[in-house]
Order: structure tokens, then C-alpha cells, then sequence
């Protein structure tokens, strides 16, 4: 069974429940231990010491409490130490007060080698001694009471005393962890019970079963007995690749912390388990100047960090709380029970104060700070999926207000209920396949000659239908959805940026990032491994950002653009001319391009003043030397006043609408001369100041 008594300090508190219930079964167990050795006649068991048979058996039940059979990654499961197999053998062989004796010394061995703290080694001996007891008192009940002067050997009669006894010896041991780990963690009895019961009473009857075995072949052969440990290693080695490949499904390689499946299973458990008084937290934290090491010193460094990270959050919460990691910068904990919301917030105020002291690598010191998000069921959410959306809000509102910790709130939460459906439906989408990439063209307005497409993201739900990406897209931004998205869109993209580069069609793909995109730090290194894995060079892609970045404290997204800037991935600002953006603001953004909002190019033909905003945004672009794209063009009209102006490329359906990949492609080829792209529209017109 699961070592109940892992604890992160040098035992329970005096006083508590679990010391408590841990004392009491110490003190219960041990008073059999010595009730058994005293009844215990000295001359038998001297007699016994001579005889190499004792050395074996006791030898086997010490390399047996070594190691445990691991049969499940579960940390209410654990292992089975394989010295049961020997310890109730000779309890069937030699009686009660040498198996006792032996599996005592065998534990405190144990002890030793692995150092465990004295309170695991003196409740492990009274449990496993408790155990024994009561087999043994099963024997007696049909008169079997095996000693060394008088040593029994079973037949196929005793089978029912012997299942018997095997039963309870497991129930007691099974009762007596299960009690300490559902103190420990705060956890049901019932759940500890349901999680370990089925993957250890298997182990556990394979080793009892071959008990009797053991004693035949003691009685009759002897030197055969180390035979035993063939099949005992066969089981092991089983057991541990069924648990390593446990492991691998349910955590992170790096970490080592419970992965997001294994987060969804610990938190539906734990939301049925809740009682009524009780609420569950789910915490979503991340890292906020993660990509200053990684940039600094590297990917390996920014492991390790990682790994430190892991380690101050795991010793940071309390025995049962869980800490996952999500990927990359992104962490999450688990409260299976928190009192209210301000004892939410002290442990997130712990987990912050964990994280902002200095860490030290490679001879540099590094200040990190994170952002959390707090959910609590059942105030603000019954579910997983709902818990974990609604902590991503809270965190995300966290970090855009530098507060550092933040509560969900409902009244900042823009999310309907057939807003959060859909963002289901999406979630499945993005795994199911249901989206794609459309590209439509920007075209020099003087000369006509492509100067790159614009990825455009396209879901066809498999019920209602297109899905217009004004309806998903906002919705995306505000969910923990977001990066996911942007993660399949930069990886799409880049994959077709790779067919035309390669063969012979150099056109930049951009592609659209949120703001909630720049306030983490994952995005230039998702470019990075990008465009080394198709082989791709920085300017075969651009990101577009909205204006809307430019209206808030620009702190969180100067480390990403500064990252992206020394990637050489040029910036591109969407939609200008909506917003109220200084001059100021717009020179620090490291943009090479601005383009024009359509709402404004649209109305060119019909409104004089739509046409001198668009006239004088030409004109501070120029000004800035940055490059113009007017959207929204769509008739020859608004194209030739636009290359009058100045602008630069245009961006419409005049030009190209949003095509699937082999569309573009077809089209791109077509217009495909030398080593430019060019399109047939050439405007003769001169540009005006």
C-alpha cells in the first residue's frame, strides 16, 4: 500500500487528527509486536537461527521491503513492497512471532537505507505487524498455530483458512493506510479506498497466493526457495513498466507534475467528494519574465527554472492540494478543499511569495513574479471545463492590471452561456480538426506585384455551419483557449509559408496575434522552433496585432516585442485608425507596417471625412517610414484613390478573397514572373503628398 505518512516536514503536528490516528495505531501495533515476541520460547528460535533456511527467508523479506511494486502512478495507490509474499509464508510456516520479528527488522532496515523519518517507520511496523495479528487470529479460529518447534505445512483442505487469512491480512493493512493517507490529504476514506482497492488487491493476491508455495517447497526443499524470486522479478518489472507508462500519460516529462489530463481527473473526483461547506479552488498561474532566461541563457536553463519552479509550488501547498503544469510558463493548482475566497487568496499570496524569491543560475540572479487566477466551485463555476475557463479569466485580468492575484468576478467576465458552449464546441474543434486557413492577398496599389497573404482562420462546425470569425474569436481571447489557437494558426501557416518558399513562391504569410498572445512568453520561442523546423527564414512570416495593444501599459508586451524584433519576425498593426493612439505610442511599437482600418476604406466613396482620415493616417505612416495597407478594398475607384494618396498595398476583394491553400496557390502561380509575384491590376497613377 501507499506510504501514507510522506510528508514534506518532520512529521504531523502535534495534536492533529493524522498525529493522532498515527500515534494510536503506532502504540496499538506495537503492543502486539511485543505481546508476539515475548510469547516467543528462545530455544526453538536459536535452534532456528542455525539453520541456513531462516537466513534466506530473512534476507528475502529485507530485499523485499526495499523496493516497492509500483502497479499505478496514483499517489493514493502507490506500491506493495514484495517481502509480503515471504513474511506470510513464514507466518503459515513458523507462526506469528518470527514473521513479526523478521518484517520489524525489515522495515527499520528500510528505514535506514531510504531514510524515512521515524514516525513512517514506527506506523509502517504497527501496521503491517497489526496485520499479521489478525491472519494469524484467522489461522487459530480453524485451530493452524504454527511455531518453530512445530511447523506447519498447508494441504489443499486448508485452503479456505489460508484465503481467509489472506483477506484479512489485506483489509487490515488496506483500512490502516487508507485511514492515515485520507487524513494526510484530506481526502474521503471512501475515495482513498475506491482508488486503491482494485490495483492492489491484484498485487496483493498474487503474492499471498504464492505463499502456501513457498511453504511447501521450505518443507520439502529448501535451497529451491530463492527460486521464488524469478517470478517475483517478472511481476516487478511488469508492474513497472505498466506504471511508467501510467506515469508518462498522466505527467509532464519535465517536471515530473501531474499533466492536464491527470488535473481534470484530480479535480471531477474532488468535485464529487466536495461537502456542502467546502469549496474546491482551482488556481491557473503563470510565469511572467520566464522568456528573459530563456533568451539569456538558453532552453536548457529555462528547464531548469522550470523545474525549480515545479519544486517551489509542490512544497509551497498542502499535503493532497495538486500542482500540474499546462505547458510551457503555464501552472495550475488544485485546492480539494479551501475554506472561502480569502483562504484562496492567502495560499495564492504563498505560491507568489514562493515564486518572487531570487533564483540563481549560471552565476546570474533572476527575479521572477507570476500572475494567478482563482475559481472556486461552487461559486463561480460546477465543473472542470467552466473552473478552468473562468481561473483563466481572473488570471488573465491579473496580469493585464499587474495585481498580481485576482479573483473571478463575474461582472468582468463577458462570457454568456452560449458564449461558453461555444468556446466548447471550439476547444473540440481545434482537436478534431475542424479548422483551417484561408489566404488572401495584399498587392502593391502602383505596381501590382503580391507583396504577401494574409492567413485568415476559418471553422466550419460540424452542426451549425460556418462560424464567422468575429463570433470566435474575441471569445478565444478572453479563454485559456487563446494560445492553443494562436499555436495551430503560427504552426498552419508556417508549414504552407514552407511549400511556396520552397518552391519558388516567396511570399510572406501574416498571420494575427492577440495581445493576450504578447503578454506571455511562449510566442517567440513557438516562432523560433517554427521556422528552424520548416526551414524557414524570420521574414516568411509577420504578425499582425491589433491597435487596441497600444491603448494599455505596453511593460508585459515590450519583453515579447523586443524578442520578436531580435528574432528578425517583422510586426505589422491591424485595424489603425480605430482606436486612439498617440504618436508617441506608435513610434515605441517596433511595427514595419500599418493597416488601415476597412470601416474607413469602405466608406471612402461615399464620405468626404472618412477620406481624409484615411489621407492623413497614409500620411503619419509615411511620416514614420513605416509601410501602409489599406483593407477593405473593393472596387477600382477606392484602389486608385488610395494609390493616390500614397498607401501603399491594398488588401480586398478586388484583389482576392480569403482562398483554402490550393486555391491561393493556383493563384499565386498564376501570377507567378521570375523571381517576383505580380499581379495583373496596374493603376497608372502618381502618388500625391
Amino acid at each position: 500500500m501507499t506510504d501514507p505518512t510522506d510528508t514534506r516536514d518532520t512529521g504531523p503536528r502535534v495534536g492533529t487528527p493524522l498525529w493522532a490516528y498515527l500515534a494510536g495505531v503506532s502504540v496499538i501495533g506495537f503492543t502486539a509486536l511485543v505481546a508476539a515476541i515475548l510469547g516467543l520460547d528462545p530455544a526453538p528460535l536459536a535452534e532456528l537461527a542455525r539453520s541456513p533456511l531462516f537466513w534466506v527467508l530473512a534476507v528475502l523479506v529485507i530485499l523485499g521491503e526495499l523496493r516497492p511494486v509500483m502497479v499505478s502512478s496514483a499517489t493514493q495507490v502507490g506500491g506493495t513492497y514484495p517481502s509480503t509474499m515471504f513474511t506470510f509464508a513464514v507466518l503459515l510456516h513458523l507462526g506469528l512471532p518470527v514473521a513479526v520479528l523478521m518484517q520489524a527488522v525489515a522495515v527499520a532496515l528500510n528505514g535506514v537505507v531510504t531514510r524515512k523519518a521515524w514516525h513512517r517507520v514506527l506506523f509502517n511496523t504497527a501496521q503491517s505487524t497489526l496485520a499479521l495479528t489478525s491472519a494469524a487470529a484467522v489461522l487459530g479460529a480453524f485451530g493452524i498455530v504454527p511455531a518453530p518447534e512445530r511447523p506447519w505445512v498447508p494441504s489443499g483442505s486448508d485452503l479456505p483458512a489460508m484465503v481467509l487469512a489472506g483477506v484479512a491480512y489485506f483489509a487490515v493493512r488496506a483500512a490502516l493506510v487508507s485511514g492515515a493517507v485520507a487524513l494526510h490529504e484530506r481526502r474521503s476514506i471512501t475515495r482513498v479506498l475506491r482508488a486503491s482497492l482494485g490495483p492492489q488487491s491484484l498485487v496483493y493476491a498474487g503474492l499471498l497466493g504464492l505463499a502456501p508455495l513457498v511453504v511447501v517447497v521450505m518443507s520439502r526443499a529448501p535451497e529451491l526457495v530463492p527460486l521464488f524470486v524469478a517470478p517475483l522479478a517478472a511481476v516487478y518489472f511488469t508492474a513497472t513498466l505498466s506504471m511508467r507508462r501510467d506515469h508518462q500519460a498522466m505527467h509532464d516529462e519535465l517536471t515530473g507534475l501531474p499533466n492536464r489530463k491527470m488535473l481534470i481527473v484530480s479535480t471531477e473526483e474532488a468535485l464529487a467528494e466536495a461537502r456542502q461547506e467546502d469549496r474546491v479552488g482551482l488556481f491557473l498561474l503563470d510565469l511572467d519574465r520566464f522568456k528573459e532566461v530563456n533568451d539569456t541563457l538558453g532552453h536548457p536553463v529555462g528547464d531548469r527554472l522550470l523545474q525549480m519552479v515545479a519544486h517551489r509550488l509542490t512544497h509551497s501547498v498542502r499535503p493532497g492540494d495538486v500542482v500540474a503544469r499546462l505547458g510551457g510558463d503555464e501552472f495550475a493548482v488544485l485546492l480539494p478543499s479551501i475554506r472561502d475566497a480569502h483562504a484562496a487568496r492567502e495560499v495564492a499570496a504563498r505560491l507568489r511569495a514562493a515564486l518572487t524569491e531570487p533564483v540563481r543560475l549560471e552565476g546570474m540572479t533572476f527575479d521572477l513574479d507570476g500572475s494567478v487566477g482563482i475559481a472556486l466551485y461552487p461559486d463561480h463555476a460546477p465543473d472542470f471545463e467552466l473552473l478552468l475557463q473562468r481561473a483563466d479569466v481572473a488570471m488573465y485580468l491579473a496580469k493585464e492590471g499587474r495585481t498580481g492575484v485576482e479573483l473571478y468576478q463575474p461582472d468582468k467576465d463577458r462570457n454568456s452561456p452560449e458564449r461558453l458552449n461555444l468556446l466548447g464546441d471550439l476547444r473540440r474543434a481545434v482537436d478534431n480538426g475542424e479548422l483551417a486557413l484561408h489566404y488572401q492577398p495584399k498587392v502593391c496599389l502602383t505596381s501590382g506585384t503580391v507583396h504577401g497573404v494574409e492567413a485568415l482562420l476559418r471553422w466550419r462546425h460540424p452542426v451549425h455551419g460556418p462560424i464567422a470569425p468575429a463570433e470566435f474569436i474575441p471569445l478565444a481571447e478572453q479563454s485559456y483557449l487563446m494560445r492553443q489557437l494562436t499555436a495551430y494558426v503560427i504552426d498552419a501557416a508556417l508549414q504552407q509559408a514552407a511549400r511556396w518558399w520552397h518552391t519558388g513562391l516567396r511570399v510572406r504569410v501574416s498571420v494575427n496575434v492577440s495581445a493576450r498572445d504578447l503578454l506571455g512568453s511562449a510566442l517567440p520561442e513557438q516562432l523560433e522552433l517554427g521556422l528552424a523546423k520548416y526551414d524557414l527564414p524570420p521574414a516568411a512570416i509577420q504578425l499582425e496585432v491589433t491597435e487596441r495593444i497600444l491603448m494599455g501599459d505596453q511593460a508585459y508586451l515590450h519583453e515579447t516585442i523586443k524578442a520578436l524584433a531580435a528574432l528578425g519576425v517583422p510586426l505589422a498593426l491591424d485595424d489603425f485608425g480605430t482606436g486612439y493612439s498617440s504618436l508617441i505610442r506608435l513610434q515605441r511599437l517596433a511595427v514595419s507596417e500599418v493597416k488601415i482600418d476597412a470601416s474607413f476604406v469602405r466608406r471612402m466613396a461615399e464620405s468626404e471625412d472618412d477620406a481624409r482620415i484615411v489621407r492623413s493616417i497614409v500620411d503619419l505612416v509615411r511620416s514614420l517610414g513605416l509601410r501602409s495597407v489599406a483593407e477593405g478594398v473593393e472596387s477600382d475607384e477606392i484602389a486608385l484613390r488610395l494609390a493616390e494618396m500614397g498607401c501603399d498595398l491594398g488588401q480586398g476583394w478586388l484583389f482576392g478573397r480569403p482562398m483554402p491553400p490550393a486555391d491561393a496557390t493556383a493563384w499565386l502561380q498564376e501570377r507567378h514572373a521570375g523571381s517576383d509575384i505580380e499581379y495583373a491590376y496596374h493603376p497608372e497613377v502618381t502618388h500625391t503628398a
